[in-house]
């Protein structure tokens, strides 16, 4: 995306004074295009009047691929408010298989204990300080984001630990006047479960991608695709992506 920030909404008027009316239910939900962002979104609109989807490139590989997701999601849902915005620079610090072509993306070993490739140093605290910064000024009150610490790949910015950890610098480092709350509503489900969750809410699994490193057809091989995989297997539920 070349560093450019998009906001495709309407624009918001300059308030005639510090006092603004905001919606009295509006949450941010960070969007990747993944299928635990997918049944996090879904969650979300059942438990607000109105979302605004929030999407993040970062260098990673499937960039595209995944910006097409949350486009296709965010029709899907009829969200008006959507803002993509890219931060390339991890791409330039590396340390992941996701934006280091140097890095091989590893064939999946869900027995492992090992923190992945696949791991993009403190990737989260990213996305919820630009999700946190959208929430104050337009007004949101709850931030959704699809962690998923249980039957997960253990990444370290997945755990519970570190979202109250989080919760706290938002706390400390916004408006006295603001509340933001993140909300987690899949980080103690295992993925089977998320997937049914989904299926009970009607969320598009079929708009939804995972692969880390293809674009066209899934490949089936690296861990979160074997983590999906898994998943619709255990909930007895076919996977509508196509794969390689």
């Amino acid at each position: 995306m070349g560093g450019s920030n998009e906001i495709v909404e309407d624009p918001i008027a300059e308030p005639e004074s510090s006092s603004i009316d905001y919606p009295s239910s509006l949450a941010v939900c960070l969007v990747s295009g993944g299928m635990d962002s997918c049944v996090t979104a879904a969650i979300g609109r059942e438990d607000n009047e109105e979302l605004a989807f929030l999407h993040v490139s970062y260098g990673q590989r499937t960039e595209a691929r995944e910006r097409q997701a949350f486009n296709e999601l965010a029709d899907h849902f009829g969200v008006a408010k959507r803002l993509a915005v890219s931060i390339e620079h991890l791409k330039q610090i590396g340390g992941s298989s996701l934006t280091d072509p140097k890095i091989a993306v590893t064939e999946a070993n869900l027995a492992s204990p090992e923190i992945p490739t696949s791991y993009v140093p403190f990737r989260n605290s990213h996305l919820l300080s630009i999700a946190t910064s959208w929430a104050e000024v337009i007004g949101a009150q709850r931030i959704y984001i699809g962690a998923v610490a249980e039957d997960s790949s253990g990444y370290p910015d997945c755990r519970p630990e570190f979202y109250e950890a989080f919760q706290r610098a938002i706390d400390s480092g916004t408006k006295p006047e603001t509340r933001i709350e993140i909300v987690t509503p899949v980080i103690d489900l295992r993925k089977a479960e998320i997937v049914k969750r989904g299926v009970e809410l009607g969320a598009p699994f079929e708009l939804t991608w995972s692969c880390y490193q293809a674009e066209e057809a899934a490949c089936g091989r690296c861990d979160s695709c074997a983590l999906r995989l898994r998943a619709f297997r255990e909930a007895g539920v076919p996977d509508p992506i196509l794969y390689a």
